[in-house]
C-alpha cells in the first residue's frame, strides 16, 4: 500500500459481513448495511498535544476494530475501497 496516514489517522479495510442469516436466508446487498468492523492497515504516529508532546496511538496495523457506521472517509487505492478515519472514530478493538 502506498498510503501513509498522518498524526492520529488510521486506514481501515472493512471486513465483509455474513451474507446469510443463522437460519440460512440469503441477505441481498441492497438490504444489508455497510459493515462497521474492519482491519487496521496502517496507523499514523499519534496525536500532538497542546504541549507539543506526541501521544502514541492505541491501535496498530493488524488490529480488528469496531467503528461507527458513518465514520471515516472512503478512498480508492489499488482498486480497493478503504476508510481513512481519526483514531477517536474507533469505538473498540476486537480481541
Amino acid at each position: 500500500m502506498n498510503i501513509r496516514p498522518t498524526r492520529d489517522r488510521v486506514i481501515v479495510r472493512r471486513t465483509e459481513e455474513e451474507k446469510t442469516t443463522a437460519s440460512g436466508l440469503i441477505i441481498p446487498d441492497s438490504a444489508s448495511e455497510k459493515p462497521s468492523q474492519g482491519e487496521v492497515l496502517a496507523a499514523g504516529n499519534g496525536r500532538v498535544a497542546d504541549t507539543g508532546e506526541v501521544i502514541a496511538m492505541e491501535v496498530k496495523a493488524g488490529d480488528q476494530v469496531l467503528f461507527g457506521q458513518f465514520a471515516g472517509t472512503e478512498i480508492k487505492s489499488d482498486g480497493e475501497t478503504l476508510l481513512v478515519m481519526n483514531e477517536s472514530d474507533i469505538l473498540a478493538i476486537v480481541e
